[in-house]
């Protein structure tokens, strides 16, 4: 089902078939009623995209690793509500550098059976141009902020070196990419999964609010990732109140 929210977006209210209820249901029948709750209880959020909720699915699923029947049902209500396995490859890209690489190519991996099961064409991705993948005077400039790129620096000049590259590795915009605002949601929620909530979470949180994210969407992704984990999100949600309490202490 879904409904338009008073920004005018279309949002997905019930969960597409997310999770293979049959199955939940023959694991064990009172987990299944538990599993089913709580994804109406998380799905009803009305600040969040359908597309901008599976993408949080996807990366749940990658930074704890569940490429099971998890990752598969996520990939396929995505399909059913619009959101391609290209899609999904972007986003796999995007957190590859946070959620670590191996867990990242397990997931194409499990994404490619996925697509082959599903008969479904491999997508095409353009290469990166040169200067994106260099390092050094021949490089592109990196898109992170100098007070950022300093405070790395101070910690290493090589990991700041790698920070940088990793950053501009991720810099394309347009046709087959994702919105800055689903960006900033995806590396939100990585932070919300490893606990990272200082610099990298208010960096992120801030990406968030500069592409037209509200107070009240920050809080829904947080609110969506509680069936990921609540204790893990009792912690982002210290973490996030305390940040916005500096931003608008009338908040």
């Amino acid at each position: 089902m879904t409904m338009t929210s008073d920004t005018g977006r279309d949002v997905m209210t019930v969960p597409p078939g997310s999770l293979d209820r049959d199955v939940l249901t023959a694991l064990d029948p009172v987990f299944g009623q538990m599993a089913a709750a709580t994804e109406r209880h998380v799905w009803a959020l009305p600040q969040l995209t359908g597309r901008e909720k599976i993408f949080l699915c996807v990366v749940a699923d990658v930074c704890q690793p569940s490429l099971g029947i998890p990752f598969e049902t996520h990939v396929r209500a995505g399909l059913a509500g619009g959101v391609s396995t290209a899609d999904i490859r972007a986003l796999l890209r995007l957190i590859s550098y946070d959620s670590r690489y191996p867990a990242a190519m397990a997931a194409f991996d499990r994404l490619a059976e996925i697509e082959t099961a599903a008969g479904l064409p491999r997508p095409d991705a353009e290469p990166l141009p040169a200067e994106l993948v260099e390092t050094g005077p021949g490089a592109a400039p990196t898109p992170l902020p100098e007070p950022i790129r300093a405070m790395l620096r101070e910690l290493d000049p090589h990991f700041a070196e790698h920070f940088d590259l990793q950053s501009r590795m991720r810099t394309g915009t347009g046709p087959g990419t994702l919105a800055i605002r689903e960006r900033a949601f995806a590396t939100m929620s990585i932070d919300v999964h490893y606990q990272t909530l200082e610099e990298t979470f208010q960096l992120h949180v801030g990406r968030a609010l500069g592409s037209g994210a509200s107070h009240e969407d920050l809080r829904a992704v947080l609110r969506f990732n509680a069936q990921f984990g609540v204790t893990r999100a009792w912690r982002a949600w210290k973490a996030l109140n305390a940040y916005l309490a500096t931003l608008d202490p009338a908040s």
